[in-house]
């Protein structure tokens, strides 16, 4: 049986997202241990014309948010761009991880094939097939933003490694 739209993005938002909380966790002991102002860590980018670790968070969470709302047709929670702390970006993906938590599954699931409109910057829209959004533009965005903030901590020093990213998969070992 094929993997119906909810089941390919609810699980991969959920263990990504709780994984990206982790990887905060450790970057926070990390600003303790060394006694180094996380504003470092706060902005620092892995390039200059990318954005900072903030922000990488910011569109992360807003990728899995905006993406499974419009999925499932509702209109997702805004959430203000405004976080300072590393405190401040793990509520807000805890916050994201609750929302997604409340979504309609079967909305989600009948929305392969309804047409998706979203924001391509301010003045453009994209328009694409549910699955098409879901496969080719919401879950590459989301994992590029949440890879980017773990290479911009792992550069920084911060002790995270592979496990770290991928977080409490379903995993069966014999």
């Amino acid at each position: 049986m094929p993997e119906s739209m909810s089941q390919a993005s609810l699980p991969a938002f959920e263990i990504t997202l709780n994984a990206l909380a982790g990887v905060l966790d450790k970057a926070q002991t990390f600003v303790a241990a060394k006694k180094t102002d996380a504003a470092t860590l706060l902005h620092a980018k892995l390039a200059p014309d990318m954005f900072d670790f903030t922000r990488q968070v910011q569109v992360a969470t807003d990728q899995a948010r905006r993406g499974a709302a419009r999925l499932a047709g509702t209109e997702a929670p805004k959430i203000e761009d405004n976080e300072t702390s590393i405190a401040q970006l793990k509520e807000r993906v805890v916050k994201t991880v609750a929302y997604i938590k409340t979504l309609d599954k079967r909305a989600i699931d009948a929305s392969a094939d309804k047409e998706i409109v979203f924001p391509l910057g301010p003045e453009k829209k994209g328009h694409m097939k549910g699955d098409d959004y879901l496969n080719h533009f919401v879950l590459p965005n989301f994992y590029f933003h949440c890879t980017a903030a773990y290479a911009i901590l792992r550069h920084l020093g911060v002790e995270i490694g592979k496990r770290d990213f991928l977080g409490n998969i379903p995993l069966t070992m014999t």
